[in-house]
């Protein structure tokens, strides 16, 4: 699983949207976030759109290019987590929706 956020609900759909059509992700789900961080040295409280989206591992470089390529943010968040188990249906799913 990757995760990224951007800013609004619609970038957050426009590229999830591409990600599956791409078939770089088999379903990317929106979820709406309040982040916490620092920005060229000042502290931000900002309301964004988390993108979690279910990928193969061998993908990964693939839909990082992508990200960066569509994300507007100078230096997006793209962080790669493991799925270390889950249920062979839905693996194989991922799988068959994913090139």
């Amino acid at each position: 699983m990757v995760q990224t956020a951007l800013a609004s609900e619609a970038e957050a759909a426009e590229l999830a949207r591409g990600i599956v059509q791409a078939r770089l992700g088999a379903c990317v789900q929106l979820q709406a976030i309040r982040s916490f961080y620092v920005w060229q040295g000042q502290a931000h409280d900002a309301p964004e759109w988390l993108l979690s989206i279910k990928t193969r591992g061998a993908l990964y470089p693939a839909l990082e290019a992508y990200i960066r390529e569509h994300h507007p943010y100078e230096t997006p968040e793209i962080v790669q987590l493991p799925i270390t188990a889950g249920s062979a249906a839905y693996l194989a799913w991922l799988d068959e929706n994913t090139d």
